[in-house]
């Protein structure tokens, strides 16, 4: 049996910006189709985060939700190319949705 316990205490990039206030976060998967955001920091190891930003998943880039229903892997729009990602690896991509 594998177990995936990501509690840890690390402190996360996004914490000042949460705690800020100014600004709705959410992570990838909640976008709906069609919707837009803009990233603002990738919750990861360092492989994590190297192959997102690898495929464009960098802060303040433009991301657009083309399709999600609702469990299993999304595709995502992002520089002009279409990704999929798992639903996991797409939580974990932190975004502020425009409004």
């Amino acid at each position: 049996m594998h177990h995936d316990d990501r509690t840890d205490e690390r402190p996360s990039a996004l914490n000042g910006i949460l705690s800020a206030g100014h600004h709705k976060v959410v992570p990838l998967a909640d976008l709906s189709p069609g919707q837009s955001g803009t990233v603002l920091a990738l919750e990861g190891g360092p492989g994590f985060v190297g192959r997102m930003a690898a495929l464009g998943f960098t802060p303040g880039a433009e991301v657009t939700m083309v399709r999600n229903p609702g469990r299993g892997p999304v595709i995502v729009s992002v520089l002009d190319t279409s990704v999929a990602l798992g639903r996991g690896q797409a939580s974990r991509v932190q975004v502020r949705p425009k409004e």
